[in-house]
């Protein structure tokens, strides 16, 4: 029984396509997991290698009365706000480490599925795609929250259209030959509705007003080792975030920026680059920076040192 996979990554991509070799799915804004399942004993991961069994109880017990008795799911757990799934509201929910917490919060959650490296002793991950779906649809029971994530064939076009207007993040075009690779890949493409990525949290400014906890979080992106400052964000955010975020910045101050080229102006706060958040905005400037961009929820499930600026490939 393996222990650990690393899973396989999409690349952002700027121009819609129809193709009849891919296949396109939703896309979903929640926090990617690999499930792990050996008979009784059920492991949640983060793509980063976080333990999250205390954060999800009711997935453990929702796999664990699965009738395929050892695997290992790639997917996504949600949250909706709605006929949406929403970051924002799944993070009210993924920061509560305490089971019997979590399970009182009143936040659902659900689990999509949308493929597995391995499955009751075998490693699928050189069959294709669509035939690894097909596996999955059979082995597994798709009652209360767990989930099989659906496929259109060859109208990613038409789809991504229908994504938009419904509000959702964008779809994933993958090729339906792929294999299971643990890198990010051109076989798996992100085409989005609207610009957004995780960046991470290099500083802070002072509140003004009747603004709590702090103004703006300032942020930015490594290239190679290199912090680049790409701007500040100041929306988006409830009073009991705003005092969250400053109480946990503020114990990792530091006097000296992690940006290569900071802001220079008076009054900033710098922190160490530990934070990462999720971050929509409209577009990139072309001098680097985000254009009105809005403050999702904090997430811990990415690496500081793996976020970088996201490169639309045409």
């Amino acid at each position: 029984m393996p222990r650990t996979f690393e899973p396989m990554l999409a690349t952002l991509h700027d121009t819609p396509f129809s193709d009849e070799r891919w296949i396109y799915e939703r896309k979903l804004d929640g926090i990617r997991l690999l499930v792990f399942r050996d008979g009784e004993h059920v492991e949640l991961y983060t793509r980063n290698g976080k333990l999250r069994n205390d954060h999800f109880p009711e997935l453990l017990d929702l796999f664990a009365a699965q009738p395929c008795q050892r695997f290992v799911l790639d997917g996504e757990v949600v949250a909706f706000d709605g006929d949406v799934t929403s970051f924002a509201r799944l993070q009210q929910r993924s920061g509560i480490a305490d089971p019997d917490q979590a399970r009182a919060s009143g936040i659902a959650i659900y689990f999509y599925v949308f493929d597995s490296p391995w499955i009751e002793g075998y490693d699928i991950r050189r069959v294709p795609l669509r035939q690894r779906k097909a596996i999955l649809r059979g082995v597994l029971d798709y009652t209360g929250r767990l989930r099989f994530t659906a496929h259109r064939n060859g109208d990613g076009e038409t789809m991504l259209a229908e994504a938009c207007r419904k509000g959702w993040e964008g779809i994933i075009a993958k090729q339906a030959d792929s294999c299971y690779r643990g890198s990010r890949s051109r076989r798996w493409l992100k085409l989005k509705c609207q610009a957004g990525q995780e960046l991470v949290i290099g500083g802070f400014t002072e509140p003004r007003g009747e603004r709590i906890g702090l103004g703006a979080l300032l942020m930015g992106y490594y290239e190679g080792d290199a912090l680049r400052y790409a701007g500040r964000v100041g929306t988006g955010f409830s009073d009991a975030e705003l005092r969250r975020l400053h109480r946990e910045l503020s114990k990792i101050e530091r006097r000296q920026p992690a940006f290569v080229d900071p802001p220079n102006e008076p009054g900033l706060h710098w922190v160490m680059p530990e934070h990462v958040a999720e971050i929509e905005f409209t577009e990139w400037t072309t001098d680097g920076k985000l254009r009105h961009p809005a403050y999702l929820g904090e997430r811990d499930d990415k690496d500081p040192q793996d976020v970088v600026r996201e490169v639309r490939s045409a």
